[in-house]
């Protein structure tokens, strides 16, 4: 039984995605255990990695810096050794260089750009954008296999990334005007949305990030 790690650094929705990974791997008939942890001995050496984040950018970054060598062993598996990781909402945003979210803070930078507001064109869009959105799919990406046209996901959020590469962006969604909905490059993803409230939509991809080799 291999291992997934669901790193809790006080900043995420625990629960609820510890339950839709278990379900997305009951569901495919994968031997996988599921372990929500803060201890970076685990994190080391889990077979996929998946980083939440509910909160303020600074704040969740202090978060994960507090955990005893955290960093360095995500560092070491999802870089050095090419570990799969999922990053869902801000635990995505954190893989931006900086953050802008009251004043300039350094993220993990393991994809290049930054994190800003959302500014929606409409002024009557209200912020936070919450709620269901239709994804858009960029570029094909095995995450998204199963999700057709017309899939939509639920957002929670105040701030987007914007990487510094457009390859980077896997899919983008409307919100008066169009954002980074997930990114990736290589071994590491993330979702802006939260596919654990995401329903069919949302287990199809956590499903397929269980099955994904890279």
């Amino acid at each position: 039984m291999s291992l997934v790690a669901l790193i809790d650094y006080g900043s995420g929705n625990l629960r609820s995605a510890e339950k839709a990974l278990m379900r997305a791997a009951s569901e495919r008939g994968l031997s996988k255990q599921i372990v929500v942890t803060a201890d970076r001995a685990v994190a080391a050496k889990a077979e996929r990695i998946v980083l939440p984040g509910v909160g303020a950018f600074a704040d969740c970054m202090s978060g994960l810096q507090a955990l005893p060598g955290m960093v360095e062993a995500l560092r070491e598996a999802v870089l050095d050794r090419g570990v799969p990781f999922l990053g869902i909402c801000v635990g995505m945003q954190l893989l931006a260089g900086v953050g802008r979210e009251f004043g300039d803070h350094a993220g993990l930078g393991w994809i290049a750009g930054e994190v800003v507001k959302l500014a929606p064109t409409d002024p009557s869009l209200k912020i936070p954008h919450m709620g269901w959105n239709e994804l858009a799919i960029a570029r094909p990406h095995p995450l998204f296999a199963g999700l057709g046209p017309g899939a939509h996901a639920y957002f929670v959020h105040s701030y987007v990334i914007r990487p510094a590469a457009a390859e980077h962006v896997l899919a983008t969604t409307d919100y008066g005007g169009p954002f980074a909905a997930a990114v990736g490059r290589d071994n590491i993803a993330g979702t802006q949305f939260h596919p654990e409230k995401s329903q069919a939509a949302g287990l199809t991809l956590l499903g397929n990030f269980l099955e994904w080799t890279p």
